[in-house]
């Protein structure tokens, strides 16, 4: 309710400057806040993982504590049980070196291998040979000497290296911080010195007759935990810069050399166990090792041990991991792996005092005469074994004294020292920050994990210093990132248009608001590329814009005045060789430029667009930020900005975006490719950006794409989408390299478009019929094709969501697959023949992974036959066809599309496709009923079929429900299977056999074109309506708009270009009164002297520009004198009539809105609410009283804006001075200026004119082909489409005619018999016969589903870990101070990039 009341409010300001009040409020324009569920959420995930990494690491550090006691000498098991304990030991120490032998043996093997540094690589190897020794004696010989509290207290002696190397390297960036690694050491000696005098104490006491061998012992545990103190050498020096070359090089084949060093640390384990067991202690039997029907219990508990320690150890790093990747690194890392000791302690304490109890010699007796009963119950076999073992082994401390039971406190004393020791010593495990989704390489310096210490082990290997991005040293490497977003439109409508407009100005919004800090700051830009944006007018011949270039610039006002409750504060107009553009300051200073496509000048079509601004963003903008002297300021007419100074549309050179991107490399430069109809978060962007960022080999990312729309197709495509991504792209994503990274919705790294053969191939004119095809047709997957033949990886973020059209009608439908599937197969083929060359280069495809592509290829080329059978297999159950009989009927209508798709027209295919289509949906239907009542029938879903029927149901709604936010598209399942027929069959024999056909197939009619939408719609007007599924066809639609027009007496074609469309009309204000002889030019000309000052003062350059460039715009002509300008050449025809769509701003009704909204953001954050309401009341009486002669919608005269500024400003003035307020006059008179500033219309610069008719004449000069030349071309691609029909015909027909003679022969003499079993597991008796070929294809089907099961449970994981990444740092809003005084600085501060100051130097 109270937001309909504020909306209210909001209207009824409106209705009292105009009578058109009303507006449109685009979905998703209201501001974004953080939703306290998903905060509650964030903690939650944050506590679970917490309570997860110390539990596992509990569990792991109490089962390597139980093996080593019950391993003991001084243990009650019996020598076999004793050594089989001992084995377990060892096999804990091997588990993790298997594991990291295994994945770096698959990394060099299927990833990348570097050949290694020979003195590098021993030197790694020597230190993990020592690290291998000290761990195997001190698990295998040191511990099962000891009690299990010493045991759990003298691990923590392993941070001793690190904490000497702290203090000789002064690591600490306080000085006072090498406090802690000093503490660390001192108490690490006070341990090692407590425990030495404890057992003088056990000796001299004889304690549980503890012999003088123990200091022995002692020794060897003191130099054991010194050498497993080397194990992270690393990450001292890595943090002292020092060794970098070696480090770096290590870095390249550290892969290769933990293969290596695995082998040997397995090697040393074995070498310490048999040397020490074998031939000193001589304690192993071999015999023993056969264990018998009777050892049944020792099997079990040392398995079960074995498997907790090793599955624990391994769970609690990865535990840890995930804990670092979601910001939880004090509550969910580094305090649950700081209280592993503790724990530990504790819960033994726990157990042993809530299940001594069932110890028989727990009576009423003291200490040592419990530990003597002990002995009496090892042989009962009721007694608890792990329970009497540490008991046991308790009694092995200074408790069993007979005379002194205070030396115990020792004990306790150096457990303190020792976890105090190494807390001390990784103290910065708690300061340590970390990005989104950290590297595990950047969070951890090693891959191997120790198991035996798992707790130290994740804390010493945490870097001292996490590095940031590639040679960024700041943490402020996430600013240094650009992004231009381009969107690519082709004959949108004008909801469609809202869509993309809304959701640029959401990312303006989250991006510039200078309340708001956050640490994904970063800059962007907008450009929109209109295909076929101009038309000639019939009667004048005059090249003016098109209806669609309107539609635009309303969306464009329209979603501007629902941001910011005012018209667009500066608008300029451009003529360019391609056509023209228009240039806009969004609300919070950010650019938005509109390039308009003349087809008789440039190339038209989405892929000719996408190398258009390519090459203007990366090649010309990339040259020219490398070589600034090229750029002249004294006459350069638009400074391309990213952010404006204040978020103003006035802006410094300094400002320029042309500077800012001397700062950003080519790797930090993005480019977010578009469709025109794209809906989309700023979130959804963050999240690809993430990608890119944290992995430096990624050249592309994309994100989760929603078909949007209604209608049976658009269920159809929904499913289709979700299955699609859900399944095949996470597969793709988890096993190798997505292969497609959709042009709707997709991150591209700009130096992996400049790479070699990437963005110069992709200029490639086709001429050849293949080539039309691959890259005319799908041109994004081209471009994908392109970055992963040159090393690139392209990824797959589920969590970033975006919102796109899908066809409606089925014609559209079928046209888009018609482009899509021929170039798919193109394009993965391609990938395939240079597969052996690809797997070189690109680390992320292995063998394996073409091996899977090649599979999904032939599953793909075989799905028609699939199809087919499976249609013969519905004939079987729905009409009781024999096996044979069925495969006939069920083939006859694929060759009859055949014929019907050889001699029709394609309207004509689609018709009878579409009819079709919803005959096999009522098969389709009635199969699957069919196959439940069968089910039903036989009692049993244990048949191929049921039972294949019955685990895809089951899998597609566990994918469903792991996918909460879309669980509700299963529903559309069901819609997907009775159009299996269709999808899989029809549209693959259609598309196939219009391979020739290479246009578009959608959206081509033009609506400016009014007489040729007319012949259009006339010729098309023979098709007819199909209402089998709910729809109409596009073209009677048409038509009926067509008699509609001619009912109302043709208007539309007799309307002026820019005339408002019925749908804006309703929708938009109407049109101005625009009087062509007073239309003002430019607005007046202020004084300029403070101005000039600070041009003086910043710049030279800039002091020189006119009074009329300084006052109009930050992207005019920021440097030229009166006297060298040259004579300008008369604008062109569509220039005027854009002009006055914007000279509305001018009108009384807009003016007073704009200058209500323009002061109230220019004093924001400046603790002036008083002031600012009094001069928004004050100036807009001025308004009303200097203009209440002219009509709402009247625009303004030039003289008029001349005395109206005139008296603003001097009332503005006196306001001011009697508030005592002086300070904001420039801003105050900043806001009226803009407000009183007419649409500009400018000129490109030399150099930026230069490039555009260079690169039209090298790559975008509009194909003319002659008649020859097309007819030659339809010739090959005719002769193409008929060597794709023949091959793709054989092979399916030859897997049919295969399945027709295994049934004509017969079940009983080719057949697998598989026996029948019921529900509840009981064999029926019966025998089902499946012919070999059909079980083969389901069985591979099978298994292909499986796999990309497994990868999406994977992917799922991980897209969870980076959403609650994303939102524990997600922008937090912060109030800020804006600058007080930026005219006095001659450095001047760029708040919105932090870190980025502009010296004298550059000036």
């Amino acid at each position: 309710m109270e937001e309909l009341t504020y909306r209210g409010k909001k209207r009824e300001g409106r209705h009292r400057d105009t009578w058109d009040p009303f507006q449109l409020n685009p979905i998703g324009a209201e501001k974004e806040s953080k939703r306290r569920c998903f905060q509650l959420c964030q903690y939650l995930v944050a506590v679970i993982v917490g309570l997860a990494v110390l539990t596992s690491a509990v569990v792991a550090k109490g089962s390597l504590l139980v093996l080593s006691t019950m391993s003991s000498p001084t243990s009650m098991r019996s020598p076999k049980e004793k050594q089989f304990y001992m084995l377990m030991l060892v096999f804990c120490l091997v588990c993790p070196n298997v594991l990291v032998f295994l994945k770096s043996l698959w990394r060099c093997a299927f990833k990348s291998f570097v050949q290694p540094n020979m003195k590098t690589m021993s030197f790694v190897c020597a230190i993990e040979c020592l690290v291998s020794l000290g761990t195997s004696i001190l698990v295998l010989v040191v511990m099962p000497q000891f009690d299990v509290l010493t045991n759990l207290f003298i691990s923590g002696g392993v941070c001793i290296v690190s904490a000497i190397l702290q203090i000789i390297y002064k690591l600490q960036r306080d000085t006072w911080k090498i406090l802690f690694p000093i503490c660390s050491l001192i108490l690490t000696v006070a341990g090692y010195c407590l425990l030495g005098v404890d057992y003088y104490v056990r000796v001299s006491s004889y304690v549980d007759r503890q012999s003088a061998d123990c200091y022995v012992y002692i020794g060897i545990g003191i130099f054991s935990s010194l050498l497993i103190s080397l194990c992270w050498w690393e990450n001292p020096l890595q943090a002292t810069n020092r060794m970098q070359e070696k480090l770096s090089e290590l870095d390249g084949f550290r892969d290769f050399v933990f293969v290596i060093t695995s082998i040997l640390r397995i090697i040393v384990i074995g070498a310490v166990y048999l040397f020490y067991h074998v031939l000193i202690e001589k304690s192993i039997i071999w015999s023993d090792f056969n264990l018998q029907n009777d050892d049944w219990e020792l099997l079990q508990i040392g398995l079960v041990l074995f498997f907790l320690q090793a599955f624990c150890s391994a769970a609690c790093h990865w535990f840890g991991v995930v804990a670092c990747k979601i910001h939880a690194v004090r509550m969910g890392f580094a305090l649950p792996v700081c209280c592993t000791g503790p724990a530990v302690l504790l819960l033994g304490l726990i157990l042993f005092l809530t299940q001594v109890k069932q110890l028989d010699g727990a009576r009423d007796m003291n200490i040592t005469e419990f530990c003597e009963n002990l002995a009496y119950l090892s042989t009962k076999n009721t007694t608890p074994v792990v329970l009497l073992e540490i008991t046991r082994s308790i009694c092995q401390t200074s408790l069993n004294s007979y005379y002194l039971q205070w030396p115990f406190s020792m004990l306790a004393l150096e457990g303190v020292c020792m976890w105090s020791g190494f807390v001390t010593c990784t103290y910065y495990v708690w300061k340590i920050k970390v990005q989104r989704i950290e590297r595990t390489s950047q969070l951890f310096v090693r891959r191997l994990y120790e198991s035996a210490f798992i707790d130290l082990s994740l804390l010493l290997n945490t870097k001292m210093k996490v590095p940031r991005a590639k040679n960024q040293d700041s943490q402020d490497d996430i600013q240094n990132c650009v992004i231009y977003l381009c969107a690519t439109m082709w004959h949108e409508t004008y909801d469609e248009m809202l869509k993309i407009l809304t959701s640029m100005f959401r990312l303006d919004r989250y991006r510039g608001d200078p309340k708001e800090e956050h640490k994904d700051c970063f800059n962007f830009e907008c450009h929109i590329y209109v295909d076929d944006a101009f038309m000639t007018e019939k009667h004048t011949g005059k090249r003016l814009v098109n209806s669609y270039v309107t539609d635009l610039i309303h969306v464009v006002i329209e979603v501007y005045r629902v941001f910011t409750n005012k018209e667009p504060d500066e608008v300029s107009i451009s003529e360019t060789p391609y056509g023209g553009r228009l240039m806009f300051v969004m609300p919070e200073g950010n650019m938005l430029y509109v390039h308009l496509k003349d087809k008789e000048l440039i190339r038209n079509k989405k892929r000719w667009s996408q190398i258009m601004y390519m090459y203007y963003l990366l090649g010309w903008k990339g040259y020219i930020v490398k070589n600034p002297q090229k750029i002249t300021r004294q006459n350069n007419p638009c400074r391309d900005s990213m952010i404006s100074m204040y978020g103003e549309i006035y802006m410094m050179p300094q400002y320029d975006n042309d500077y800012k991107r001397r700062f950003i490399s080519d790797d930090n430069t993005y480019i977010l490719a578009l469709d025109g109809d794209t809906d989309f978060q700023p979130k959804a962007v963050i999240l690809l950006v993430d990608r890119l960022r944290m992995y430096q080999n990624v050249g592309a990312a994309c994100g989760r794409i929603h078909p949007t729309g209604m209608g049976p197709m658009v269920w159809y495509q929904k499913f289709e989408y979700a299955v699609g991504h859900w399944l095949q792209k996470t597969a793709e994503h988890v096993f190798g390299s997505v292969l497609c990274s959709p042009g709707c919705f997709s991150l591209f790294r700009g130096s992996a478009l400049m790479d070699d053969n990437v963005l110069k191939r992709y200029t490639t004119t086709a001429t050849r019929a293949s080539e039309y095809v691959q890259y005319d047709q799908g041109e994004d997957r081209w471009l994908c094709t392109l970055l992963l033949q040159q090393g690139w990886r392209v990824e797959y973020n589920a969590a970033s969501d975006a919102y796109t059209n899908s066809p409606e009608e089925f014609k559209e439908f079928y046209n888009q697959r018609r482009r899509w599937g021929p170039s798919t197969l193109a394009n993965t083929l391609d990938l395939l023949h240079s597969g052996p060359e690809t797997v070189k280069r690109n680390s992320s495809i292995s063998r394996l992974y073409i091996f899977y592509q090649m599979f999904t290829v032939g599953s793909s080329i075989l799905g028609p036959a699939s199809v087919t059978l499976m249609i013969a297999g519905a004939f079987q159950f729905v009409f009781k066809l024999a096996g044979t009989i069925s495969i006939i009927v069920a083939s006859i209508p694929p060759v009859f599309y055949i014929i019907i798709c050889f001699v029709a027209k394609p309207n004509t295919q689609i018709t009878i496709a579409a009819i079709m289509s919803v005959l096999y949906a009522f098969l389709m239907t009635a199969s699957l009923f069919s196959i439940i009542g069968d089910m039903v029938i036989q009692g049993t879903f244990l048949t191929p079929t049921g039972l294949f029927l019955v685990s895809m149901a089951i899998m597609y709604a566990v994918t469903a429900i792991l996918h909460p936010e879309e669980w509700g598209m299963i529903i559309y399942g069901l819609m997907y299977f009775i159009c299996i027929p269709s999808g899989y069959l029809l549209l693959t024999i259609y598309s196939l056999v219009n391979m020739h056909i290479v246009s578009w197939g959608t959206r081509e009619s033009n609506k400016g074109e009014g007489e040729v939408k007319k012949n259009q719609n006339l010729l098309c007007d023979k098709n007819c309506r199909l209402c089998c599924w709910d729809m109409k066809i596009q073209v009677t639609q048409e038509t009926e708009h067509l008699m509609l027009r001619q009912i109302t007496g043709q208007t539309a074609q007799q309307a002026l270009p820019l005339t408002i469309t019925n749908q804006a009309a309703a929708e938009m204000e109407p049109q101005a009164k625009v009087d062509s002889t007073k239309a003002v030019e430019g607005a007046k000309e202020p004084p300029t002297d403070k101005l000039n000052k600070k041009a003086e003062k910043g710049n030279d350059a800039a002091s020189s520009s006119s009074d009329n460039s300084v006052k109009k715009s930050s992207i005019s002509q920021s440097g030229s004198d009166e006297d060298e300008k040259t004579e300008e050449l008369p604008a062109k025809d569509w220039v005027q009539p854009v002009k006055e769509e914007f000279l509305k701003k001018l009108t009384y009704a807009n003016m007073k809105r704009n200058l209500q909204e323009q002061i109230r953001y220019t004093l924001r954050n400046k603790n002036e609410d008083d002031v600012c309401e009094e001069l928004v009341l004050m100036l807009t009486d001025t308004l009303n009283q200097e203009l209440s002669a002219v009509g709402p919608e009247d625009v303004l005269s030039e003289s008029q804006l001349e005395e109206l500024e005139y008296a603003l400003e001097e009332h503005a003035r006196r306001i001011l001075k009697t508030s005592h307020v002086m300070k904001l006059h420039k801003r105050v008179t900043s806001a009226i200026k803009k407000t009183l500033t007419a649409p500009q219309v400018q000129k490109l610069d030399e150099g930026e004119q230069d490039f555009w008719n260079k690169l039209l004449e090298r790559y975008l000069t509009p194909i003319k082909e002659s008649k020859a030349h097309l007819e030659e071309v339809t010739k090959e691609l005719k002769s193409l489409r008929n060597k794709g029909v023949f091959l793709y015909f054989i092979i399916n027909v030859l897997w049919v005619v295969a399945t027709f003679f295994l049934q004509a022969i017969g079940n009983d003499v080719i057949s697998i018999k598989i026996p029948k079993y019921f529900p509840n597991g009981t064999e029926s008796g019966e025998i089902l016969k499946v012919e070999p070929l059909s079980l083969m294809f389901l069985l591979s089907f099978a298994v292909l589903l499986l796999i990309q099961f497994l990868a999406m449970l994977y992917h799922r994981v991980y897209t969870l870990i980076h959403v609650v990444s994303y939102r524990s740092s997600e922008k937090a809003y912060k109030q800020r101070d804006d600058m007080e005084d930026d005219d006095n600085e001659l450095t001047l501060e760029n708040h919105s990039a932090n870190g980025l100051v502009i010296t004298s130097d550059d000036l």
